[in-house]
C-alpha cells in the first residue's frame, strides 16, 4: 500500500487547490538547475555526500584536507546523542545531514546542521529491531538528491521526506510483497536513479528489483530476480550501483551468484555474469558490495576470500566473455572497497589492507592495520590520499595510501561503530552506537 501525504511534491504542505501544479512543476524545475547530483556522470558537488559511498559511490572524498588526529579533548567539534542503535551512514546535502535510527518503537529520519543542532526529526512508522550484535532496524543508509530524502528500514518502510522533513509518501515492501527472509538484518541501501528510487530485494524466496516513482511514490516497475542457489547464497546484503554504460542509465545489482545490469526504464536484464560459486559451497552470502573502476567491476565473493574483475556491458549471459580476473586468494567478506585513479582498495575483516589494479587485478602493495580480535566491518572511505577505517569497537585508523603506505594516527570513540566514515567540508563525521559525531581539522 502506497501512502501519499499532500501533493506528494518534496516541500510542499498544501493540496492541490492550494497549489497549482503548474507553480509546483516551476518550483522543482528551479530546484534541479540549482543543480542534483544523482548523475554519476557529473562531478561530485563539495559539501555533498549523498549515499552510503558518496556522490561517485566509490568511497572517495576528493576534495579538501582531513583531520589525521583527534580525541575527546582535540578537534571534536561536537556530538549528539541518538535514541537507538544503527548502522546507517549519514548524508550531506549543503547544510542538511541526515540520519536514521530507532525512536521510541519508530523507523525515524533525523536532520542536523553543522553546528549539530537538530533541525527536524520524522517518524516514518513501525520499526523493527535488529538480531545481529551489530544489527540494527536501521542499517541501510539514506540517499539523496538534493530535492529529496529517501529512506528505507528493515520493517520494510520505504519513505520520501523533503528538506523540511515533510513525509512525501510512504510504503512498506514487506506489506505489499511478502515478509524478507533474511538470516540477519537487512542491509542493503537504496539508489537513485533519474527518475525512480531502486530498492533490491535478495533473499530465499521471491527475490525483486523494485522501482518507486521519486516525485509520486508510485511504483514504475519491479522485476523478478530469482536464482537457484546453495543455502544463504541467494541471501545479499550488498548495495546496487547506477551506473551509465553504452548512452544508457542501467543499475548494477551484485547477488544469488550473480551479477547483474539493468535498464534504469524498466528494469529489463542487459546482461548478466555467473560462475562465483563453482563448487557449490554452502553460506556463500554477500556481504560487501561490488564497485566500479573505469569499466570493470570488482565483485568479492567466497567469504572473503575471492574477488573477480568483470568488464562491463555485452549482452545477455557474459560469463565466459567479460571476466577480466580471478583471484582466489585475497577478497573481502564486509566491508567494501573504495575505488580511486583505477585502483581497488580492500581492507579486510582482520585489518589486511591491499591495493590492487582494477584492470588486471595483480596486488600493488598490501599492509596490515592493527590487529584485534573484533573486526574491521565499516566499509572504508579515503580523503586527501588518506584511508580511514573504522573497528568495531570505535577505533578509527588512519593510513597514508598515496606513496608509501605508513599508518598515520589512531584515534578512540570509545564506543562501537559500524557505518562508515563520512568525510565531507574538510570534517569527518562518525556514526557511533549511541551519538553522532563530528570531528573538524585543526
Amino acid at each position: 500500500m502506497l501512502q501519499v501525504f499532500g501533493t506528494g511534491k518534496f516541500g510542499s504542505h498544501e493540496s492541490s487547490h492550494d497549489m497549482p501544479y503548474r507553480l509546483t512543476l516551476a518550483l522543482l524545475v528551479l530546484v534541479a538547475l540549482n543543480g542534483s547530483c544523482n548523475s554519476r556522470s557529473q562531478e561530485p558537488a563539495r559539501g555533498k555526500w549523498t549515499g552510503w559511498r558518496g556522490p561517485e559511490s566509490n568511497g572517495i572524498s576528493s576534495d579538501g584536507s582531513y583531520p589525521v588526529q583527534w580525541n575527546f579533548e582535540k578537534n571534536l567539534g561536537w556530538k549528539v546523542g541518538l535514541p537507538g542503535a544503527g548502522c546507517s551512514t549519514p548524508v550531506v546535502w549543503n547544510d542538511s545531514i541526515i540520519v536514521t535510527s530507532w525512536d521510541q518503537g519508530q523507523d525515524t529520519a533525523f536532520a542536523y546542521d553543522w553546528s549539530g543542532a537538530l533541525r527536524w526529526k520524522t517518524a516514518i512508522g513501525m520499526g523493527r529491531r535488529g538480531k545481529h550484535r551489530n544489527g540494527s532496524g536501521s542499517n541501510p543508509s539514506p540517499v539523496t538528491d538534493g530535492k529529496g530524502i529517501f529512506v528505507y528500514f528493515k520493517s520494510g518502510n520505504v519513505a520520501a521526506l523533503d528538506f523540511s522533513g515533510n513525509l512525501a509518501w510512504k510504503t512498506n515492501l514487506q506489506s505489499r510483497f511478502g515478509a524478507d527472509s533474511l538470516y540477519w538484518d537487512l542491509g542493503t541501501s537504496p539508489v537513485l536513479t533519474e527518475q525512480d528510487v531502486i530498492v533490491a530485494v535478495m533473499h530465499k524466496g521471491e527475490s525483486f528489483l523494485a522501482a518507486f516513482d521519486k516525485e509520486s511514490g508510485e511504483l514504475s516497475w519491479k522485476v523478478p530476480r530469482n536464482y537457484v542457489c546453495p543455502v544463504e547464497g541467494d541471501h545479499s546484503y550488498a548495495t546496487p550501483t547506477v551506473i551509465h554504460h553504452d548512452g544508457r542509465e542501467a543499475i548494477l545489482v551484485w547477488g544469488a551468484e550473480h551479477l547483474t545490469a539493468h535498464d534504469a526504464t524498466d528494469g529489463k536484464t542487459l546482461w548478466s555474469a555467473s560462475g562465483f560459486n563453482p563448487e557449490q559451497k554452502n553460506n556463500w552470502v554477500v556481504v560487501a558490495s561490488a564497485v566500479v573502476a573505469g569499466d570493470v567491476a570488482i565483485v568479492p565473493y567466497g567469504r572473503g576470500v575471492h574477488l573477480a574483475g568483470i568488464r562491463l556491458g555485452g549482452d545477455g549471459d557474459v560469463t565466459e566473455t567479460h571476466r577480466l580476473w580471478t583471484r582466489t586468494d585475497i577478497g573481502t567478506f564486509v566491508p567494501t572497497p573504495v575505488v580511486a585513479d583505477g585502483r581497488v582498495y580492500i581492507l579486510r575483516d582482520s585489518g589486511g589492507v591491499v591495493c590492487l589494479d582494477a584492470e588486471s587485478g595483480e596486488t600493488v602493495w598490501q599492509a596490515q592495520l592493527p590487529r584485534h580480535r573484533l573486526k574491521y566491518y565499516a566499509s572504508p572511505v579515503v580523503a586527501d590520499g588518506k584511508l580511514y577505517a573504522t573497528r568495531e569497537d570505535g577505533v578509527v585508523i588512519v593510513a597514508q595510501v598515496t606513496g608509501k603506505f605508513e599508518i598515520l594516527a589512531t584515534n578512540k570513540m570509545s564506543e562501537r561503530m559500524i557505518a562508515s566514515p563520512v568525510p565531507v567540508n574538510g570534517k569527518i563525521l562518525l556514526r557511533g552506537r549511541r551519538h553522532l559525531f563530528c570531528v573538524e581539522a585543526p
